[in-house]
């Protein structure tokens, strides 16, 4: 009823928001575009990087699969699921493993992009008492859910639909958790990355749509894909209007009212998704029919236009340089060297650790090897050491190095909503990083493979190799960080800048428009060459406080002057090869398998984290249980685990009380 009352003005109001940001895409995409062009023809870029870059890391294999019980909302009972993550990180949810190893279709996909993972019914209630219209209710009303383990797994989304989990061990809850917190890691940085034009232009889009509503700073929704963004952005003008017409209709007790709420707001949020989508899709396809004829434009007058911009940039900087520099001086100097300490030491400390990870890693290889044999050994080491970036378990002790950041008084100070966008950035360039070690490390390997003689010859050969791909990270580590540091530090200050100058500045740069020869008014805007000439305000000073760390060698820093020399000139043309597959190339296993047969071995063999403790006492499932696995589940039902919270028993019995109240009513 809700959603019938709501449902056109839900779309026109969606769609005013998709048009305004849509023209502020276009205008975007221009400018992009000849930033593009531009870069291509004059060139440029950093210092080489000295490890090798894996192209396609994950193909075809699987992160993680297990079992969890999981909460049905339709249904409000909780089922045994197995849960698949894929290459691609999504969370992929079977009735069973056997439904999975048959190919049949999964009960549930989700995209994980812009959720949180819980691990407590409080942090939960706490989060869906505060985005529930109208007075928050009393902390101690009955929650929304009943968990039959005392180990929840939530994802929560402001917007979104809700998914609840539970396992039976706290270690098995840090490792779902760990193995969610990728999956949510990865889905956020959704946009491509080799994107050099839509890219740049969607989130420059989005930064100037927010910030013509007076919204600077940085936003914890930017999280996603593109559609997600934009659904986001949409969602987060529609919600208040939303609970203002909705939240006087929710009746009911808290509960009641707590679950139509979630419920009308993912309804809302899927129809927003659909309509983003249709009207994203259609604005990239205009774009892209005009690119052509914009490219041509550009490079036939790229010297005018260049011409063009650098006079409008010349009477924009006379005009707010003066007051920029005043303002940086007063507001943000003093404060550059604090921000960037603050973001320099858990990043430093995260980088070490991927270090010191990969370091072990392989000297425990190094040693199982000499201790147990040679090039077996060496094989089934190599696969797992292969993946090993994307082993979230083991990755966990680096990612969690980046939780200590925090900017106190500063983040006050320049209005930052969140340290979520810099600790995920941080943590995605550290799993870069190691995946950039680990195949530089086997391309090595593998180099040498055919000239050693023996395992003693081996073993020795992996110690020289180590020692090089590390003094390569040491490198890289530091370009890495350097350039994480320098951004960080722009998207810190910038939008407080540009609050700060707007209401000086802002209402006369429609003065400067007349300075742009119409021909050329798709690739320079005005408001963009204004943030150019506030971000070189502050830009020496950022470089300088990152230059003194380096010359310093704080947090192991190299000085922008040093020049590693290429000890592998050959080295990145081997890393252009074919990938390497250990277990097909040393191996001996055959390549033609039925489908089912590959996703069995996907679990045993290709999978990065191996489950040590067995089989689960609930693999079996709760549901439609034959005699056999009836037998199996009862041998796991010792008298000690009858008498813990949470054990097997404990939860048949509720779901077998569950399954009576369904048939005959509760008592």
């Amino acid at each position: 009823a809700a959603l019938t009352l709501l449902c056109s003005p839900l779309a026109e109001r969606t769609g005013k928001v998709l048009e305004e940001f849509c023209r502020c895409y276009r205008e975007q995409y221009g400018v992009e575009l000849f930033n593009s062009v531009r870069y291509e023809i004059e060139g440029g870029g950093g210092p080489q990087a000295q490890l090798l870059h894996r192209k396609v890391p994950l193909e075809d294999h699987v992160i993680y699969s297990g079992n969890l019980f999981q909460y049905i909302e339709e249904n409000k009972k909780w089922r045994n699921r197995f849960c698949v993550v894929p290459h691609n990180y999504g969370l992929v949810l079977y009735e069973n493993k056997l439904a999975y190893e048959r190919v049949l279709q999964p009960r549930v996909l989700v995209n994980s992009a812009g959720y949180k993972i819980l691990t407590s019914l409080d942090q939960y209630l706490e989060l869906v008492n505060g985005s529930l219209p109208g007075a928050t209710p009393k902390s101690g009303n009955t929650p929304i859910l009943k968990c039959p383990t005392q180990f929840p797994l939530i994802l929560w989304h402001p917007y979104a639909r809700h998914y609840y989990f539970c396992v039976m061990t706290g270690k098995e809850q840090d490792k779902w958790r760990a193995v969610f917190q990728d999956c949510v890691r990865h889905c956020n940085n959704g946009i491509p990355e080799d994107s050099k034009v839509e890219a740049p232009a969607f989130t420059d889009a989005v930064r100037m749509y927010r910030q013509s509503k007076e919204q600077y700073g940085t936003w914890d929704m930017l999280c996603g894909n593109e559609t997600q963004i934009l659904s986001n952005l949409v969602m987060e003008e529609l919600v208040p209007e939303l609970k203002s017409t909705i939240g006087p209709r929710l009746k009911g007790k808290t509960q009641e009212r707590q679950r139509a709420w979630i419920q009308i707001s993912d309804a809302v949020y899927r129809m927003v998704y659909d309509q983003t989508k249709t009207q994203y899709d259609a604005i990239l396809t205009k774009c892209e029919l005009e690119r052509p004829q914009m490219e041509s434009t550009i490079r036939t007058d790229m010297d005018q236009i260049i011409t063009s911009k650098e006079h409008l940039a010349s009477k924009i900087r006379a005009f707010v340089l003066p007051k920029a520099e005043i303002c940086v001086r007063n507001h943000v100097q003093p404060y550059i060297s604090s921000i960037l300490e603050a973001l320099m030491t858990p990043t430093s400390q995260g980088f070490a650790e991927v270090r010191d990870v990969f370091f072990k890693e392989v000297t425990d290889m190094n040693m199982n090897i000499l201790n147990e044999g040679g090039l077996e050994k060496l094989v089934e080491y190599m696969e797992k050491l292969s993946q090993l970036a994307f082993h979230p378990v083991k990755m966990q002790s680096c990612y969690e190095k980046m939780d200590q950041l925090k900017l106190e008084g500063l983040q006050q100070r320049f209005d930052v909503s969140s340290t979520s966008v810099f600790k995920q950035r941080a943590q995605i360039l550290m799993r870069q990083q190691m995946d950039d070690a680990v195949h530089t490390f086997e391309t090595l390997l593998h180099q040498e493979l055919g000239k050693l003689q023996g395992k003693d010859d081996l073993c020795k050969s992996i110690q020289r190799i180590l020692e090089r791909v590390l003094k390569k990270y040491d490198y890289d580590s530091s370009t890495v960080r350097k350039k994480f540091f320098r951004e960080a530090l722009l998207q810190i200050t910038i939008p407080f800048l540009l609050k700060k100058l707007a209401p000086t500045c802002k209402g006369e740069l429609t003065k400067f428009q007349e300075l742009i020869f119409e021909d050329f008014a798709s690739f320079i805007l005005v408001e963009n060459t204004y943030e150019e000439v506030v971000l070189q305000s502050v830009m020496k000073d950022i470089m300088q406080a990152v230059k003194e760390a380096a010359v310093q060698r704080k947090h192991n820093l190299y000085r922008d002057s040093m020049v590693m020399h290429n000890s592998d000139p050959n080295l990145h043309l081997l890393g252009e090869g074919v990938p390497i597959d250990w277990g097909e190339e040393y191996g001996g296993q055959p390549d033609a398998e039925p489908t089912s047969d590959k996703r069995r071995r996907a679990k045993q063999v290709v999978s990065v984290i191996q489950d040590d403790e067995g089989a689960l006492p609930y693999e079996a499932g709760t549901e439609a249980l034959t005699q056999h696995e009836e037998r199996e589940l009862q041998d796991t039902e010792s008298p000690a685990a009858s008498g813990s919270p949470g054990s097997v028993r404990e939860i048949r019995e509720m779901l077998r009380k569950e399954a009576l109240e369904e048939a005959v009513g509760p008592a």
